[in-house]
């Protein structure tokens, strides 16, 4: 009961936030926390960006919503909660949706232990809302659409500002999700997205043009500021970076495997550059082998080439690895928004529609153009497909040397956009 008297009593807390001189606390949602040992560097990369952005800004503490929050406290040094959570079928989702909406107006709707609470207090208790990059705003997810529209919901019925960024938007957006997240859209006072496909999409759902800007992924220039150049492997020569996903699009792995493993090897011979293997999502854990791991120790296995396979790590050792490679494969996201700044060759392996969108706006905003079907690439003129963004490399620096100054302008402007937003 105390807890519901303090939300109720923070629903009538007028105050403006971010007024001058004030500085600012604000809930940031994320798809952040390494659980059972497992780093998902691209989640907890745009998370890292927007914290510093925020905390550069004036922003005097962050609330994260994290899956593991003593790990996520630890790693941000800020504060953290449990997500809400949603689980089980629609109904369920929807039935919990309703609950936690009328928590929010002020009602005793869920147990006085349930973790939707925390969230709200947080809420209560900040200056504004943000939801951090990602790619989940997609029926693929119904439970973090679901998440982020309550959060939304919270934030309204406490006049606290919100702000979206970073975000891909579908492509698939069945109607249920559809009317979510269209209403979560329209109640940001800032929409951001990063690639064209989704903001056309976000104008489709009824977000004013005036709120929603297309920009590159938040995570772009993620520790550049501290690196003092572009990075590197650490290697005497700069190498391939490989990095896949255990997503195949459906095709079957044996061939997956067969076919990578040959292209690879194709590459490495044209390139005359060595291979290296880093996964994106995996075990931190050295004696364990798990998520993307799994696929390049298989494609190392079926290779003539010697290659050699790293951990996961943390985002800004990661992003300055891709920047400093001499050329990239990835089916994942994140390694090509690394790799753009440094003006590496891209070959991404698109494996359906959903990461077809993404590739193609990570490489896009440098004019690159090396997204490849990973049925494709998997194919007898795999090593070709491959072969031919590693010949696009002098283009590639080039036309990263012309763009860079304006994006890094761009991404530092989204922000102090996005910190206005809040009430800054």
């Amino acid at each position: 009961m105390i807890l519901v008297q303090v939300v109720r009593s923070a629903r009538l807390d007028k105050r403006v936030p971010g007024k001058a001189g004030q500085r600012m606390r604000i809930v940031v949602i994320g798809d952040v926390g390494v659980v059972d040992g497992m780093m998902h560097i691209g989640d907890e990369a745009m998370f890292d960006a927007l914290v510093e952005a925020l905390r550069a800004r004036g922003a005097s503490s962050i609330v994260g919503v994290s899956s593991d929050p003593p790990e996520t406290a630890e790693r941000y040094g800020i504060e953290a909660v449990p997500p809400i959570g949603f689980t089980g079928g629609r109904a369920d989702m929807e039935a919990r949706f309703a609950a936690v909406a009328r928590c929010a107006a002020g009602e005793r709707a869920l147990p006085a232990d349930d973790p939707a609470w925390g969230v709200i207090d947080a809420v209560a208790g900040a200056d504004a809302a943000a939801i951090a990059g990602g790619g989940n705003m997609a029926s693929n997810w119904p439970m973090h659409v679901f998440e982020r529209a309550a959060l939304g919901v919270i934030a309204e019925a406490f006049g606290r500002p919100l702000v979206v960024t970073g975000q891909t938007l579908g492509p698939r957006l069945d109607p249920a999700e559809r009317e979510l997240v269209g209403g979560l859209l329209r109640r940001a006072r800032l929409v951001g997205v990063r690639e064209h496909a989704s903001e056309r999409l976000a104008l489709e759902l009824g977000v004013p043009r005036d709120r929603l800007a297309a920009n590159r992924d938040d995570a772009t220039f993620l520790g550049l500021g501290t690196g003092g150049g572009l990075g590197g492997t650490g290697t005497a020569v700069a190498p391939i970076l490989v990095s896949l996903s255990l997503h195949l699009g459906g095709l079957p792995r044996p061939q997956a495997v067969a076919g990578l493993a040959a292209a690879l090897d194709g590459l490495a011979e044209r390139a005359g550059r060595p291979i290296v293997f880093h996964p994106h999502f995996g075990s931190l854990d050295p004696s364990r082998t798990a998520g993307d791991e799994v696929l390049h120790d298989e494609v190392r296995a079926a290779m003539r080439a010697p290659a050699e396979a790293l951990q996961p790590g943390d985002p800004r050792p990661a992003a300055r690895l891709a920047r400093g490679a001499a050329m990239l494969v990835t089916s994942r996201y994140h390694p090509a928004v690394f790799a753009g700044p440094g003006g590496v060759p891209v070959a991404a392996l698109s494996a359906d529609d959903y990461t077809a969108v993404k590739l193609r706006g990570a490489t896009g905003w440098w004019d690159q153009h090396g997204v490849i079907d990973l049925a494709a690439a998997v194919s007898p003129s795999g090593a070709d497909a491959l072969g031919g963004a590693w010949d696009t490399r002098a283009q590639a620096q080039a036309d990263a040397a012309r763009l860079r100054p304006a994006a890094e302008a761009a991404s530092a402007a989204w922000f102090d956009r996005v910190v206005e937003a809040l009430g800054g």
